[in-house]
């Protein structure tokens, strides 16, 4: 709207009372037709007709009065069935784009903050690491052992306390129901069942099935597995 009033030299509030299409601020129909006219003009609309239009709607130019059209008392008054368009509720839509049109590039329009370029980091091809040299075994070291693995399954929560043969502590606590727990060590290991028929046990791989009876406190020991003779 603002930018309206300044390319047309008329005051805001004049332009919001014409659209409206109250004309009582214009100062008679001279001036009013001239705001008409140049608001067309501004929105795209034809100036001559949207004056025209005004006319049919707000009395217009007086016409000149023949003395013989007077006196005729009995001449029959012609009341037009239809009307033209209404273009002054055109005037006062195009009036409302213009004033969107307005808003929407105020609130929007910016300017777009530059951005430097980013250019992508090649990273620079590095040296493939060198593989560990690995130290043969001493002689003196003999043949590794093979570990002890037990597993233990929990048909029922049981509480158990697993060490190795060492003294180290592997576990302590309960083997909640349907869980199953595998543990290493290198010489075997030391285990306290608080119920021997609660658990079934696998060593390396071998079915123990079940260590004890129903409630029964069991305290065992599981060994490195004896090398087969060759």
């Amino acid at each position: 709207m603002a930018q309206l009033s300044e390319r047309t030299r008329i005051r805001e509030a004049l332009i919001h009372a014409i659209e409206r299409d109250d004309f009582s601020q214009c100062g008679g129909d001279f001036y009013a037709r001239g705001h008409v006219r140049n608001i067309a003009k501004v929105v795209g609309l034809d100036p001559e007709t949207m004056v025209h239009e005004y006319d049919e709607l707000h009395g217009g130019v007086p016409l000149p009065v023949r003395a013989a059209s007077v006196f005729q008392a009995d001449t029959p008054i012609k009341i037009r069935e239809s009307r033209s368009p209404n273009w002054t509720t055109a005037m006062a839509v195009a009036l409302a784009i213009v004033v969107v049109f307005a808003v929407v590039k105020t609130m929007g329009g910016g300017e777009e903050t530059p951005t430097a370029d980013v250019r992508p980091v090649v990273p620079s091809p590095s040296m493939p690491a060198e593989a560990p040299t690995r130290k043969p075994a001493s002689l003196s070291a003999g043949k590794a052992s093979n570990p002890v693995v037990l597993q233990i399954r929990a048909k029922r929560s049981s509480w158990l306390d697993v060490k190795d043969m060492s003294g180290k502590k592997l576990f302590s606590g309960t083997l909640e129901a349907g869980k199953t727990s595998v543990w290493r060590a290198e010489k075997g290991m030391k285990v306290i069942f608080s119920d021997g028929g609660a658990v079934s046990l696998q060593l390396n791989g071998k079915d123990l099935g079940t260590p004890g009876r129903r409630g029964q406190v069991l305290n065992r020991s599981y060994g490195a597995p004896t090398p087969a003779p060759r």
